[in-house]
């Protein structure tokens, strides 16, 4: 179990300290979501607002049960996956690890479609000619895939500039914009047209997408230095940064701008600021966002690499998986789930980015819940039998009932890409196991 660790040694690759391994985790968080989700949530009216409150409340969970996690496994390698993987064995640890990795190259689509909605700002064709819209994705894609092989110290460095650069222009926006804000827009009833539960429960859906990203310390643990002491403080401080960024932000948005406008909108924080700041505003939000996503980007493609590779390195994945280049890094796992990114980006890029955005990331919200409930289920199995960790337990359980009621909020569609993808998933690995079987057979006859 957790075979990386050695391994990740023995390269001599420079370790993050607490501050880059923050970074990690709320540079991961703080992204596409924050910058596009308020155009998305336009439809639900104030039951958007109540979703921000229920995904910050779900999130700090998910940090806590990591953390916890992360103080009984520190060198384990992988995060959910491992965790899942020594509680329940190898079929419930593969089908976490394929689970997560789908949402990774998932979430680095829908990042990039973010990220030319914000570009669309300097150059307008990418808003007009979706076809353009779509090779800049990938190209994004691609660009970032090359920095990611340079090795973690560029990773890093890249990680920790990007973090700053775009969590200031946030904080801005929300403290300069609160007394702009029309508090009526943010009681608007909203036309989902369903019940006030039912938009509840899909807005909490869309906004968890946001905290994808808090289990990156623990993806990565063999990168960080001290992981018993930095990996739990890092997913929590991390998560607690990017809550007080996303409600301050949030509220800021959907108060200045009308419904109708935000859900038009495929740039709502730089046409907020314009409003309070001036058409001048406008290009200084985009260019924020447009470092966001592309910070999200680079911290994505690198957890894109780091986690099949835990999986290969303990025979759950191709050993391809686990080859690592010359400056440490498992390109082959990166390359391998930007190409699946890039094909997702271009079968569902349509000419409505917000409407391409919503779909993927709800379909990357879906494969990653999936993991997020098994790892609470596995904290309550590692806790077992101790008097003293009833909160513990607890923790897990009420982690695993959030999970639960999310993934009902991802809606059919969604569900049935998410079943589809799971299937191909159980299939290979039946398929692995029936090869290994006979494997194992003709040698013993031998």
């Amino acid at each position: 179990m957790g075979g990386t660790g050695p391994s990740f040694v023995t390269c001599g690759m420079r370790k993050w300290g607490l501050g880059a391994s923050t970074a990690l985790v709320s540079g991961n968080m703080i992204g596409s979501g924050i910058f596009l989700l308020p155009a998305g949530l336009a439809v639900y009216g104030r039951l958007g607002l109540a979703g921000w409150v229920l995904a910050s409340m779900g999130a700090m969970l998910l940090a806590a049960v990591f953390r916890r996690l992360g103080t009984l496994h520190p060198h384990a390698p992988g995060g959910p996956y491992a965790y899942v993987r020594r509680a329940f064995g190898d079929f419930a640890g593969f089908a976490v690890a394929w689970g997560y990795w789908v949402s990774i190259w998932c979430t680095n689509a829908a990042i990039a479609v973010a990220c030319v909605g914000y570009l669309g700002v300097f150059f307008p064709v990418l808003q007009a000619d979706a076809t353009a819209a779509a090779l800049s994705g990938v190209g994004l894609i691609w660009l970032f895939t090359a920095v990611n092989g340079a090795g973690v110290r560029e990773v890093a460095a890249v990680q920790v500039v990007t973090t700053v650069l775009k969590v200031l222009p946030l904080v801005a926006v929300g403290v300069w914009g609160l007394p702009h804000v029309e508090w009526s827009n943010l009681w608007v009833a909203g036309t989902h047209g369903g019940t006030v539960f039912g938009g509840i429960t899909a807005a909490t859906t869309l906004t968890l997408f946001a905290f994808l990203g808090v289990e990156s310390a623990a993806i990565s643990s063999a990168r960080i230095r001290d992981p018993e002491r930095n990996m739990g403080r890092a997913s929590v401080w991390g998560t607690v940064l990017t809550v007080a960024v996303y409600l301050l932000g949030s509220i800021a948005v959907m108060g200045v701008l009308p419904p109708e406008s935000l859900m038009g909108s495929s740039a709502p924080f730089a046409d907020a600021a314009g409003t309070f700041w001036g058409a001048s505003a406008r290009p200084i939000m985009a260019a924020a966002a447009v470092m966001a996503t592309l910070g999200a980007l680079n911290g994505w493609i690198f957890i894109q690499g780091e986690f099949p590779m835990a999986a290969a390195d303990d025979g759950l994945f191709p050993k391809a998986f686990a080859k690592r280049n010359r400056a440490g890094i498992p390109i082959v796992g990166i390359a391998v789930s930007s190409a699946l990114a890039c094909a997702v980006l271009l079968l569902k890029f349509s000419d409505s980015l917000v409407e391409t955005f919503t779909f993927m990331m709800t379909l990357s919200t879906l494969s990653a819940l999936v993991p997020y409930l098994l790892s609470g289920l596995a904290l309550r199995w590692f806790l077992r039998g101790e008097p003293s960790a009833k909160g513990g337990r607890a923790l897990g359980l009420v982690t695993a009932v959030f999970c639960g009621w999310v993934i009902f909020g991802c809606g059919w569609e969604v569900l049935l890409y998410g079943g589809i993808l799971l299937s191909v998933g159980l299939m290979l690995y039946s398929l692995r196991s029936a090869l290994k079987t006979s494997d194992e057979s003709i040698s013993r006859r031998s």
